[in-house]
C-alpha cells in the first residue's frame, strides 16, 4: 500500500513539474516569438512615413514646410529624414513672395531645417526659375547653393554656370564656374 501511495504520489509530482516546466517554456517561447515579430513590423514599418509634413519657422520669422510622398528615417542619425517626391515653401518675412522648390528626393534635419534636395531640382521665385541637378539649403546660414547642370531663367536672359549662389535674407547671388578657364554661359531672351 505504501509502495502504491508512493508512485502515485510520484508520478502526481512528475507530472505537476512537467506541466510547469513546459508551460513556463511555452509561454516564453510564445513571449519571444510575439516580441519577435512586433519588432521586425516595427523595423520594417517604424522606419517609412507617408505624407511627410514639416513646418518650421526660424528667429527671425521666416516659415519653411516641407511635404514628401515619403520620407525614411535614417537609423544611423535619427534626425535624419530622407524624402521622396518633395515639394518645399519658403516664407520669407521680409517679402510678400514665397520660394518653391521641388525635387525627386531630399536629406531633412529635423533639428536645423537643412535640406539636401537632389535630382531634378527646381526652385522659383518671383520670375526667376533655376533647375539643376542639388541644391543645398540651409536657413541657419541664410543660403541655397544649386550646382550640377544649372540653368537661370529670368524674363530677359538665360544662364548655364555650375553653381549659382543666393543668399536668401539679402538676395544677393553668385553665379560662378568651377573651373578658372571656363565661363558662364548667358544668353538674352530677346
Amino acid at each position: 500500500m505504501k509502495k502504491k501511495v508512493f508512485t502515485i504520489f510520484l508520478i502526481f509530482f512528475f507530472t505537476i513539474l512537467l506541466s510547469i516546466i513546459y508551460s513556463k517554456f511555452l509561454k516564453k517561447d510564445k513571449l519571444i516569438e510575439i516580441n519577435q515579430n512586433d519588432l521586425s513590423d516595427t523595423s520594417i514599418n517604424s522606419n517609412i512615413i507617408r505624407n511627410v509634413i514639416y513646418e518650421s519657422k526660424d528667429a527671425k520669422g521666416n516659415e519653411y514646410i516641407i511635404n514628401a510622398v515619403e520620407g525614411e528615417i535614417d537609423y544611423a542619425n535619427t534626425d535624419i529624414i530622407f524624402l521622396t517626391d518633395v515639394r518645399a515653401l519658403i516664407k520669407l518675412n521680409n517679402s510678400s513672395k514665397n520660394i518653391t522648390i521641388t525635387s525627386d528626393y531630399g536629406k531633412y534635419n529635423i533639428n536645423n531645417y537643412d535640406t539636401i534636395f537632389s535630382k531634378n531640382v527646381i526652385i522659383n521665385y518671383l520670375d526667376n526659375k533655376i533647375i539643376g541637378e542639388y541644391l543645398d539649403f540651409s536657413i541657419k546660414r541664410n543660403s541655397m547653393i544649386i550646382s550640377r547642370n544649372v540653368v537661370y531663367f529670368n524674363l530677359e536672359n538665360i544662364l548655364k554656370a555650375d553653381v549659382v549662389e543666393v543668399d536668401i535674407v539679402t538676395k544677393d547671388t553668385k553665379i560662378f564656374m568651377y573651373k578658372n578657364n571656363k565661363k558662364v554661359n548667358i544668353k538674352s531672351k530677346n
